[in-house]
């Protein structure tokens, strides 16, 4: 499992958790990992859209049909899974946090822009993201057709190549791109390859795995 934390002016705790391969599989629906608030998990059914579902009460809006989820409370942990789309951690220094599933349809869709806009509907200001593993261009063949719809959006840095030297999509510059133009800060990522470390994660793309990975994120509040 890897981990990150940011710690917020008002004592409070940005945390960050990214399973791996060794932490199981959660393609039926996540469990809580052993972090975070354990009876407070909100998670997606995630059809490679825009659409964002706001959590006021923990726990709530379990297999809702959405790509991304918002909430200011803390002990409410927003729990998404991938394989090798882009799971992206968004927060604000006033503690609102949203939680992105974005693979190249989700980025055509505007999910980046839509989770950002939410979160500032809930008074959130100076977003910050941090992306977790996903797959990269070497491992990821792509379409012209598609990769143009994408290059639309987020602009020519999202044209990659393969090892081969196929064309190829790249997915963290494209997400760093739509979190640029979402006037989203990328503070932190980590630059791990899922099609590439077959030992460390499941891939659909790369092996066809149908495993899934989750990202999980919440807010611990300040201590008393």
């Amino acid at each position: 499992m890897l981990l990150r934390s940011v710690a917020l002016g008002d004592g409070s705790v940005i945390r960050v958790a990214f399973s791996r391969r060794d932490d199981g599989d959660f393609v039926d629906g996540p469990t809580p990992l052993g972090v975070g608030p354990a009876a407070a998990h909100s998670w997606l059914r995630q059809p490679h859209g825009a659409a964002v579902v706001t959590i006021d009460v923990p726990g709530a809006h379990c297999g809702a049909p959405a790509d991304a989820a918002v909430t200011a409370r803390t002990g409410t942990a927003l729990t998404i899974r991938t394989a090798d789309c882009a799971p992206i951690a968004i927060y604000s220094s006033n503690g609102v946090i949203g939680a992105v599933h974005a693979g190249w349809q989700g980025v055509v869709a505007g999910v980046i822009d839509a989770c950002a806009a939410a979160m500032r509907e809930r008074g959130a200001r100076d977003l910050r993201a941090i992306l977790g593993p996903c797959i990269h261009a070497e491992c990821y063949e792509f379409g012209r057709e598609d990769l143009a719809r994408v290059v639309a959006v987020v602009g020519d840095g999202a044209i990659g190549v393969t090892r081969s030297g196929a064309t190829a999509m790249d997915l963290p510059a494209a997400v760093a791109s739509a979190l640029q133009r979402a006037e989203v800060e990328l503070s932190d990522r980590i630059d791990e390859c899922t099609g590439c470390l077959a030992h460390d994660y499941f891939s659909h793309r790369a092996r066809a795995e149908r495993e899934r990975h989750v990202m999980v994120l919440w807010r611990d509040a300040a201590p008393r």
